[in-house]
């Protein structure tokens, strides 16, 4: 474990829910490794604090599939596999197709609008920002269309894949040489919105997705 992973304190959150937030984020930003043991008494004296909240948070991290229970050995930070991410995936891709399709309906102009602006932020920091909030940027830019489709069953479905696809959009946009084709496809998402053209909308997010998911592939050697 790297000198790197601190936990940084919040007076609004009690003590496990900082220490839960630690361990996850430097999951997801690769500060502790797939496959790599978490030792709660090193843990604990690494944030300095003890062993209850550390037990707490790794429980936690299991039930979000980011840590597994390895029998004899303990917890460990769970590995991204090519069956996971394409089940993850493949149920997105059907889910984001709705949305679209959805979106092209019921959109209207304040909602544009704001995917609109969405857009601009994601475009104008791509190159100029850490990975965590170029992850929220597209985040905030998807969400403003499923928010748009005002579907609350199919929201709600969407934001229980949002912490696995968190892990998988940040392995996307490592990538640098393929954050321009991500403000393209974002671009033409916008369009086929716009003009409300369901088939193209349906099929640009699908090629939005394919395109995540042989990128994440090739650069884990998946």
């Amino acid at each position: 474990m790297g000198d790197f992973l601190k936990v940084n304190m919040n007076e609004y959150l009690p003590l496990r829910d900082v220490v839960f937030n630690t361990l996850r984020q430097g999951i997801l930003m690769g500060e502790l490794e797939p496959g790599e043991r978490l030792m709660e008494v090193q843990l604990a004296n690494r944030l300095g604090v003890s062993r209850t909240p550390i037990r707490e948070a790794i429980r936690k991290l299991e039930l979000e599939g980011l840590v597994v229970m390895i029998p004899r050995k303990g917890a460990e930070v769970a590995k991204i596999s090519e069956k996971d991410l394409r089940d993850v995936l493949e149920l997105r891709c059907a889910l984001e197709e709705l949305a679209s399709e959805l979106a092209c309906e019921r959109m209207n102009d304040d909602m544009f609008e704001q995917l609109n602006e969405a857009f601009l932020e994601f475009k104008n920091r791509i190159y100029n920002t850490d990975l965590s909030i170029i992850a929220e940027l597209d985040e905030k830019f998807h969400n403003v269309i499923y928010e748009s489709t005002q579907n609350q069953k199919l929201i709600q479905m969407i934001n229980n894949l949002k912490e696995q696809m968190y892990r998988y959009r940040l392995e996307y946009i490592k990538d640098e040489n393929k954050r321009s084709g991500l403000v393209e496809e974002h671009k033409m998402i916008v369009d086929t919105l716009k003009r409300k053209d369901i088939v193209m909308a349906k099929q640009v997010v699908r090629e939005h997705i394919i395109h995540q998911r042989n990128t994440i592939l090739e650069n884990l050697n998946l």
